[in-house]
């Protein structure tokens, strides 16, 4: 093993190929461990391997290695490494895990066929003895499990890990986390495996999955949606078949909080589920794909893919696995999608027109639309349902047979995805349709719905379904002929099987879109590609395909826009008209103002008259809307250079009054005209008077006075929808006008969370950190102490990064008031939660521990792998034990008062019950915590012990037998020490004396209460436990201070 000529042993490499890293690691722990134990018996191997690794951390992780390299690579020595490995760990087998995991994860592809049997051999091994993250590794070879493959190495890894779940079912039922994960891999495997010699594997995986589902059902159903989707891919199954008559018409049978397959279907499904159906080469590749490959150069990294994973009959089924996690996983940044990077929509065209079946095509096609039919804009996410309309859009001038599949796909669905929930169904497409024109990703659907290319049955479904949408007017075929339509022949939808209860997403047939026979079909092999000839146009530009809202305003007939107008404006608008086309901007900007000073003079100016100025104008500047608006260097003379455009000047006469004067109302009235005509406008008003601001006179009241003269009526409003538009323009520039913005208009903007979701939502890290910088300067507030609850609560619902930035932009401010975010602590649960969890507990870290405080965290269930409470417990225990033994000894008087209570008084600020202090103190308890700190041996804590006990009942002192055990320690040394103090017959502090048998008869249980002062509250009282005799108990009470 020493000659480094070797051929590995471990991957399969060539000769060229470097060594690698961790192998060379695992080799020399190998070499290692192999000296120390030549020649010597078992126990003499024992001694020497604990002695080497006790020397540090290093001896430690070579000799984990080298066993671990054993078991790889020496069948016949793999158990004896094993049970070294098992008993020399020091980290639970920890680094063992993250060293499987590297393997499996990054380099599964190179191991050598010898070395596969043994890595889930140790699996298994892990599993069997209950290894804690055994589940993680598992996790991690489900994953290289790959859909659609059905390829020896890759049928045995799925029976061998099956066998792994079904020979420790005991284990695998403990996992709550991880049976979701088991049942959506081998849901979607039963479909790949539908061939004769495969028929035992799949009745053995239908058993598993259905047992699993049925004891399991709460567990399986934190899925979602998906769940549904895949059950519908083997509904013809007979044993699927009787679980989905219990899930449609007895769903408490599964389990009692089941109410439906409608509380499936609302439930958005996880990103991990999504990502798990992708091996990490695929991941990496499509990730790559969409993130790095500029639009044009895509081709020939599609073809790869193709060639790898798609290029067999069965890999088909992978597309729908493919296009679920572009649509919920890859969700570009800003940046990217402003970029010419290959947009995800092109991705997706790419997989629907290569693919091969029309079996998977219909299911790619349901893939894609899956989030729509339930779409919820307050839980779903837009970036979910951008991807479909995109590619329907884009696909209408160059790929029209890709659009009218969809569109006919779309319309069918509504009424065939389930009857039962038509209603729900055509619901949800209709809420992400109005969500899509509601966040710009398209000004208007009519182009896509009214298009004259359609086939006319295709159109009249359209307008049948989606009339909202549409033009009012019909316009009729025979007047406007289409160019070349493509005729969309009425696909059938199957009736489902009589013992299929859900039926099944409707099947195009035929679907001559993917796989068309005749050859001069245009629209064959479509490879979504700059490299392809458009209609004979040529190639089309870069920037059309980069993913931007198209706002281009209607094309409006200037020349009518003037007939309008009053002789004297339409000279000056005549002057502007003609000169539209000359570069010289100066000369532009004097013709605006001539126009703003006849307005000025005007007596009388209307709509009659600002409808069409506004109009012309709008269209006569509509260039100023795509330019670049912010400078990139941010002096005040570029600044001032950015708004020298003619547009600008209305904006400045607009606002050359003070604010105590009052606003030319000619102008008002055409900048309001110009606001509800032009969606930019807004932003760019902002700007402007941001620019022309004085550090001690704002300008921004004018844009207040606009908003309160629009159709809205309401700054809030008007806000909103600038900061959405400017969103989806420049982010820059939002970010910009965030703090005057913010500043001048708090009543509007502290809390308002539609303006800071915004924000959060597309800010990157380098914006953010801008934004926290204006926070610590004092030049920015964005959060009001009194709605601060309200706000954190609606923001629960966000992304991950927008909860993030959110928190980070509260952590900046000054004073954040602890005590009222501690009291969302109760309220929030790890698993649905973690982003505020985590983030209360940074802030909770900076604080000292308080009644206050600790109340709320004491609140909180206990529930396992909760690690919330226990972690900020440790930290204040760390901080100063005997402070917080006090603070803890205080709660719990309080606890044990209200507790014995006969009814207990509402109150805003409830105490924890006794459950919970003593679940969580127990939780505490096993940690490291008891060796690093003398928390649990401090006197006062020890009392507060013996004080709930003796409030608890018979089960609690059963289950927490283990904690009260501590205060046995308390009463020892308090025996011996008042047995060495007080003699017989010596005075007692209680009001009586204190004779020589008191203490040989008092009991271990026998609670010792130190006087203590006491607030007015009854709560703030100590419980003094019950004396054995009645004379001793009236001596203890005349004692109290409560007396």
């Amino acid at each position: 093993m020493d000659d480094k000529g070797l051929k590995s042993r471990l991957f399969n490499t060539s000769a060229l190929d470097p060594k690698d890293e961790i192998e060379e690691r695992m080799e020399r722990g190998y070499g290692i461990l192999t000296d120390l134990t030549s020649g010597l018996s078992d126990r003499e191997v024992h001694d020497a391997l604990n002695a080497h690794v006790s020397k540090g951390i290093a001896q430690h992780e070579d000799i984990t290695l080298g066993l671990l390299y054993s078991i790889l690579v020496d069948p016949p020595a793999a158990a004896k490494s094993y049970r070294d490995l098992a008993l020399i760990t020091r980290d639970g087998l920890q680094f063992t895990i993250i060293k499987l995991n590297e393997i499996i994860l990054g380099k599964y592809l190179k191991i050598h066929e010898k070395a596969s049997p043994q890595l889930v051999w140790v699996v298994r091994e892990l599993v069997k003895n209950s290894v804690v993250g055994a589940d993680s590794v598992c996790s991690s070879l489900l994953r290289q499990i790959a859909g659609g493959d059905l390829t020896p190495k890759n049928i045995w890894l799925a029976e061998s890990m099956l066998d792994v779940f079904t020979d420790n079912r005991q284990w695998l039922d403990k996992q709550a986390t991880f049976i979701p994960l088991v049942v959506y891999t081998y849901l979607r495997l039963i479909e790949d495996h539908s061939g004769p010699l495969l028929a035992n594997l799949k009745q053995r995986e239908v058993e598993f999955c259905v047992s699993l589902m049925r004891e399991k059902f709460m567990d399986c159903s934190v899925i979602g949606r998906d769940l549904v989707r895949l059950l519908q891919s083997v509904a013809r199954i007979p044993e699927f078949e009787k679980l989905w008559k219990d899930m449609l018409h007895s769903p408490q049978s599964l389990t009692p909080q089941f109410t439906g397959l409608l509380q499936l279907l609302n439930q958005r499904t996880s990103r991990k589920f999504l990502l798990s159906r992708l091996t990490p080469d695929m991941e990496a590749k499509i990730v790559f794909l969409t993130s790095k490959v500029k639009f044009g150069q895509q081709k020939r990294y599609q073809d790869w893919f193709q060639k790898q994973y798609l290029s067999t009959p069965e890999s088909q089924s992978l597309r729908c696995d493919l296009i679920r996690f572009i649509c919920g996983v890859i969700h570009p940044s800003n940046e990217v999608l402003c970029s010419d990077i290959i947009p995800r929509w092109a991705v997706i065209g790419w997989l629907l027109t290569t693919c091969t079946s029309n079996v998977a095509a219909s299911s790619a096609k349901l893939a894609l639309f899956y989030d729509w039919l339930f779409y919820q804009p307050n839980k779903d996410n837009i970036m979910n349902i951008e991807p479909a309309i995109l590619v329907m859009h884009h696909s209408m001038r160059s790929h029209l047979a890709i659009s009218a599949t969809l569109l006919d796909f779309l319309c069918r669905i509504m009424a065939n995805f389930y009857p039962p929930l038509e209603t729900q169904v055509r619901q949800g497409v209709f809420t992400s349709l109005r969500n899509i024109l509601e966040k710009r990703v398209l000004p208007s659907l009519q182009p896509l719905f009214d298009n004259n290319k359609l086939d006319k049955e295709l159109r009249a479904m359209i307008r049948e379904n989606f009339s909202e949408f549409c033009t009012p007017e019909v316009v009729k075929v025979e007047d406007t002929p289409p160019s070349s339509p493509l005729p969309i022949p009425s696909p059938t939808t199957p009736t489902p099987p009589p013992t299929l209860p859900l039926p099944t997403p409707p099947k195009d047939v035929p679907v001559a879109v993917f796989a068309d026979p005749e050859p001069n079909n245009k629209y064959e092999e479509a490879t979504f590609s700059d490299e392809e000839d458009d209609n004979n146009k040529g190639k089309l530009k870069i920037h059309e395909y980069m993913f931007r809202p198209i706002r281009d305003i209607e094309e409006v007939d200037l020349e009518q826009c003037l007939e309008q107008l009053s002789d004297e404006l339409k000279e000056c608008a005549k002057k502007i008209y003609d000169e539209r086309d000359e570069d010289d901007t100066e000369r532009q900007c004097e013709n605006v103002e001539s126009l703003c000073g006849v307005l000025l003079e005007m007596e009388e100016f209307d709509s009659e008259q600002a409808s069409p100025l506004s109009l012309f104008l709008c269209q006569i500047y509509k260039d100023h809307f795509t330019e670049e608006l912010l400078p990139t260097t941010l002096s005040q003379e570029n600044l001032t250079e950015s708004i020298e455009k003619p547009l600008f000047v209305i904006f400045r006469n607009l606002s050359q009054s003070s604010e105590d004067e009052a606003i030319p109302i000619q102008l008002l009235t055409l900048v309001c005209h110009m606001y509800e005509k032009h969606p930019q406008i807004g932003y760019h008003l902002l700007y402007f008077l941001v620019v022309c601001s004085k550090v001690d006179e704002s300008k921004l009241y004018v844009y207040e006075e606009v908003c309160k003269n629009t159709e809205s009526g309401d700054t809030e409003a008007c806000l909103k929808r600038d900061f959405q538009t400017c969103q989806e323009d420049n982010i820059g520039l939002l970010c910009h006008l965030v703090t005057p913005v913010y500043n001048h208009f708090s009543d509007a903007t502290l809390s308002n969370t539609d303006l800071l979701h915004i924000i959060a939502s597309c800010v990157d890290a380098s914006q953010l950190q801008d934004l926290i910088c204006e926070i610590m300067q004092g030049n920015l507030v964005m959060f009001k102490e009194e709605d601060l609850i309200e706000t954190i609560r609606t923001t629960l619902e966000w992304e991950t990064f927008e909860q993030y930035c959110v928190w980070q932009l509260l952590i900046a401010h000054d004073e954040v008031p602890m005590d009222q975010l501690s009291d969302l602590a109760p309220k929030l649960t790890y698993k649905e939660h973690p982003e505020a969890l985590t983030s209360l507990l940074l802030m909770l870290k900076n604080e000292s521990a308080s009644f206050d405080l600790l109340r709320p965290i004491l609140n909180r269930p206990v529930v396992e792998f909760d690690k919330f409470t226990i972690s900020m417990l440790s930290h204040w225990a760390l901080q100063d034990d005997k402070e917080f033994a006090d603070l803890m000894k205080t709660m719990i008087s309080k606890v044990c008062t209200a507790a014995k209570r006969q009814r207990q008084r509402p109150v805003k600020h409830p105490l924890p019950s006794v459950d919970q202090v003593l679940g969580h103190l127990d939780s505490l308890r096993q940690t490291p915590v008891t060796k690093q700190c003398s928390f649990f041996s401090q006197e006062a804590f020890l009392i507060s012990l013996q004080l709930i006990q003796a409030v608890c009942d018979d089960s609690q002192r059963i289950k927490y037998g283990d904690l009260f055990a501590l205060t046995e320690e308390l009463s020892e040394s308090f025996r011996t020490t008042r047995s060495k103090r007080k003699s017989p017959g010596s005075y007692s502090p209680r009001g009586g004396t204190t004779t020589s048998t008191s203490s040989s008869s008092s009991s271990r249980s026998k609670t010792i209460i130190a006087a203590e002062s006491s607030s007015s509250s009854s709560e703030d009282e100590e419980i003094v436990p019950q004396r054995p005799t009645k004379k001793k108990k009236k001596a203890a009470v005349q004692g109290s201070d409560s007396d």
